[in-house]
């Protein structure tokens, strides 16, 4: 098939990969930033506009930051819209407001055209190996039509329900990392401040109740003060606000997730936004004027 892919950044890049891999001819937008190498060998095929990547493309699928970003990809002038024609496919796996979503979903479709909302969880690691986490909102026979492009970027598939429904789910699970992320540093910090060695006790709450990725990946990334970035504090920053903002439209209250979202915005005024969201543990490094240590 021809694929288009806008959004080649630390996610899209991996994921284009593997669909190119299996065959697939890639489509992609001129970026101010170079194209990779292996991408171009391989005949990834690069155009001025959005539009005409869509012209070109049986499926378009973007991977970008937020959803200003996706708006104006697809509905800016020279815009993926002009570019459709009736049976095409728009599958935005980027991470944005699902009230936005159904809105854009529904002018899609409008044009006779496929819309899914697929956002991805795994970070930089899953869209590298092709195990990504991808969380499916919209029509169920679009969801089938779509689904052997979404194994060749991750393993853990799920149509979840209609559109809208996939942004909801990775709000979820940026609410649950997030929390996790913070529960792991002040277990650490905690310890350590207690005289206690952070790396034995990660190794005895490893095989118990605790037990948890996060603990695993980001304890030790934490430990090691390894903070490349994986996923970046401002990104999960930007998801969490995104969960606040659909949460004070339903009439909810998201305490603990607020509390974490004011510890990311910390870290950002700190100058940290780019680091990985294990970072996270700075800001309460500061707080406590106390760093975690190995003995």
């Amino acid at each position: 098939m021809n694929i288009g892919f806008i959004g080649l950044g630390v996610m899209g890049l991996p994921m284009a990969r593997h669909i190119q891999s299996a065959g697939h001819t890639i489509f992609t937008l001129m970026h101010h930033k170079a194209i990779a190498r292996d991408l171009l060998d391989n005949g990834c095929q690069v155009l001025p506009t959005a539009e005409q990547v869509a012209q070109e493309s049986e499926v378009i699928i973007l991977m970008l930051p937020d959803t200003p970003q996706v708006e104006e990809v697809l509905f800016s002038e020279k815009g993926v819209v002009f570019g459709l024609g009736a049976g095409k496919m728009v599958i935005d796996m980027s991470s944005i407001s699902p009230v936005a979503t159904k809105q854009f979903a529904e002018r899609i479709g409008d044009l006779n055209c496929f819309y899914l909302d697929a956002p991805v969880s795994g970070g930089e690691v899953g869209a590298t190996a092709g195990t990504l986490s991808i969380m499916v909102g919209g029509d169920s026979a679009a969801f089938n039509k779509a689904k052997p492009l979404f194994e060749l970027m991750g393993k853990n598939i799920t149509h979840v329900g209609e559109n809208g429904d996939g942004q909801t789910c990775k709000i979820a699970n940026q609410i649950m990392v997030a929390l996790n992320i913070e529960a792991v540093a002040e277990a650490l910090l905690f310890a350590s401040k207690a005289g206690a060695d952070p790396v034995k006790i990660r190794t005895a709450l490893e095989g118990g109740f605790a037990s948890s990725a996060v603990l695993d990946i980001h304890g030790q990334r934490m430990i090691e003060r390894n903070f490349d970035p994986g996923f970046q504090i401002a990104l999960h920053q930007k998801d969490l606000r995104n969960a606040l903002s659909s949460a004070q439209s339903l009439g909810l209250t998201l305490p603990n997730t607020a509390a974490v979202q004011e510890m990311f915005n910390s870290c950002v005024a700190h100058g940290a936004g780019e680091l990985d969201h294990s970072a996270l543990i700075t800001t309460l490094e500061l707080a406590a004027n106390y760093k975690l240590h190995q003995k």
